[in-house]
C-alpha cells in the first residue's frame, strides 16, 4: 500500500493563504536574525581549523504550496556569513524551510554557491520547541548532490541540522556535515 492517495491531481480546497499561522514549529524562525557566536570546525592543508563566524539569516514566508494533495507552509531564507575583521562573505547560503502539516514533516532545501544542494528532512509536532532534520549523499529522496570537484575532494556524507527554539524568543541551532576529504582517513 503506497503512502500517497490515489488522486496525485486533485489540490486541497480552502487552504489557508495566512502562512505565518500555519508555519508550525517554523513560525518562530520568521524574521531578520544576527548571530555572533558561530564556530566553524573545517578540514584545511594543514589538519583543520577552528575559526568563530558572524551570520545573518533572513526568512521570510511565502504563499502556501502544493503538489497535487500536498500542502507546504514555508519560508524563504539566506544566510550569510563573515569571519570577524574580514570583509567577503565566506558562507553564502539560499534555500526553503517547509512544514508539511499533515505529516509533520520539516524540510529545509539548500544550496551553496560551491556548486551543491542539499535536502534534509525530519519529522515533529506543531508545537516542538526542538527538532533535527538530516540529509544523506546517494539517497533517492532527501539527500546531497554537488559538483563534480566537491565529489572528488570534499565529498559530503551527511548533514545533520538541529534547531532549539529557546524561551527568550530567539532561535539557535547545531550542525554537523560529514566530508570525506581526499587522501584523508
Amino acid at each position: 500500500m503506497s503512502e500517497f492517495p490515489a488522486d496525485i491531481f486533485t489540490e486541497p480546497v480552502g487552504i489557508d493563504p495566512d502562512t505565518l499561522a500555519n508555519l508550525g514549529p517554523l513560525r518562530r524562525l520568521a524574521g531578520v536574525w544576527e548571530g555572533s557566536k558561530g564556530r566553524d570546525i573545517a578540514p584545511s592543508a594543514s589538519g583543520g581549523s577552528d575559526e568563530r563566524f558572524l551570520e545573518r539569516i533572513e526568512m521570510q514566508p511565502i504563499d502556501p504550496q502544493t503538489n497535487g494533495p500536498q500542502l507546504f507552509y514555508g519560508l524563504h531564507y539566506l544566510i550569510r556569513a563573515t569571519r570577524p575583521r574580514e570583509k567577503g562573505t565566506y558562507h553564502h547560503q539560499v534555500g526553503y524551510w517547509l512544514w508539511e502539516p499533515a505529516t509533520g514533516m520539516v524540510i529545509q532545501t539548500l544550496a551553496i554557491p560551491r556548486a551543491q544542494v542539499a535536502m534534509a528532512v525530519g519529522r515533529t509536532t506543531a508545537d516542538a520547541r526542538r527538532f533535527a532534520l538530516s540529509a544523506a549523499r546517494g539517497a533517492p529522496t532527501y539527500g546531497i548532490c554537488s559538483g563534480p570537484f566537491l565529489e572528488h575532494a570534499f565529498r559530503t556524507d551527511s548533514y545533520r541540522i538541529e534547531v532549539t527554539l529557546n524561551d527568550n524568543g530567539t532561535w539557535s541551532y547545531d550542525e554537523e556535515t560529514v566530508i570525506q576529504v581526499l587522501g584523508r582517513a
